[in-house]
């Protein structure tokens, strides 16, 4: 015999530890008639029997795979319902939800590894994306120095997107850059000046692949490409003096927008 049989009925308080759901929830489903207690005490207070029990496990049964209480009360009264229809058509949206969690979990694997190595390529990707002078090094190195940052996760996002073509785009986008920045030099382009300013606005563009560059932060990190042997080795391989001929055209464009070189601050 059931505790319902031998009682006469459970109470709200006993169903819903035998049934694993809250008084609340059986509260809900009484009033809205979807599985009501049959007996009362002399009290006044509700009891379930064996058979209101039974009712109860279907509707939590239905609830776990993901029916709603109304699709559930068609189910359990409906004899036209076609039920295994139902269940078929709940299999195929929780086969679609598990699709959707699975590649949101290997997004957050993605995100997850990028946060920690900067770049998801392999050493021969990054090789044929970055060159021969390529260390693949550097990476883990950035992130030693710059893991806490707000720039680095900024970065690991963008990187979590990012294949071998999409890194491809935007290495030809600096390098592109970086050939404009020798012909304008070549050209006397004076700083300041309309060309000057729109090669300064195409860095941060540019730039901007990898983390949003302000002009301050733009006038700090050229200071860095004259002053640090190997940014200033990269530019200058470009073209002898392009390192500082650089600051000055991101310094001169800094002035124009209200903003002191000698002052500027990584922000």
């Amino acid at each position: 015999m059931s505790d319902a049989d031998e009682a006469g009925g459970l109470t709200v308080g006993q169903a819903s530890a035998r049934l694993g759901v809250t008084v609340r929830a059986l509260h809900h489903w009484d009033e809205i008639g979807l599985a009501r207690p049959s007996l009362r005490t002399t009290a006044g207070y509700r009891l379930y029997t064996a058979g209101d029990l039974e009712r109860l496990h279907r509707v939590v049964v239905y609830r776990e795979i993901g029916l709603g209480l109304d699709r559930i009360r068609t189910v359990l009264d409906d004899s036209t319902a076609d039920v295994p229809g139902a269940l078929r058509a709940q299999r195929t949206q929780v086969a679609e939800r598990i699709a959707r969690l699975q590649r949101l979990s290997a997004g957050l694997d993605r995100m997850i590894d990028a946060h920690e190595r900067g770049l998801l390529l392999t050493v021969e990707q990054q090789a044929a994306v970055f060159g021969p002078q390529w260390n693949p090094d550097w990476p883990a190195e950035a992130r030693r120095r710059y893991g806490g940052t707000t720039q680095w996760q900024q970065y690991a996002e963008r990187s979590a997107s990012r294949g071998p073509e999409e890194w491809q785009a935007v290495t030809d986008a600096m390098a592109d850059l970086d050939r404009a920045l020798g012909e304008a030099m070549d050209a006397v382009v004076t700083p300041g000046s309309p060309e000057a300013d729109q090669l300064v606005e195409r860095h941060r563009e540019v730039f901007a692949s990898y983390f949003p560059l302000t002009r301050q932060m733009q006038v700090c990190l050229a200071r860095t490409f004259e002053t640090d042997p190997g940014f200033a080795a990269h530019y200058d391989g470009i073209r002898t003096g392009l390192a500082a001929w650089f600051r000055r055209i991101v310094d001169a464009g800094a002035r124009a927008h209200g903003i002191d070189p000698e002052t500027a601050t990584w922000q």
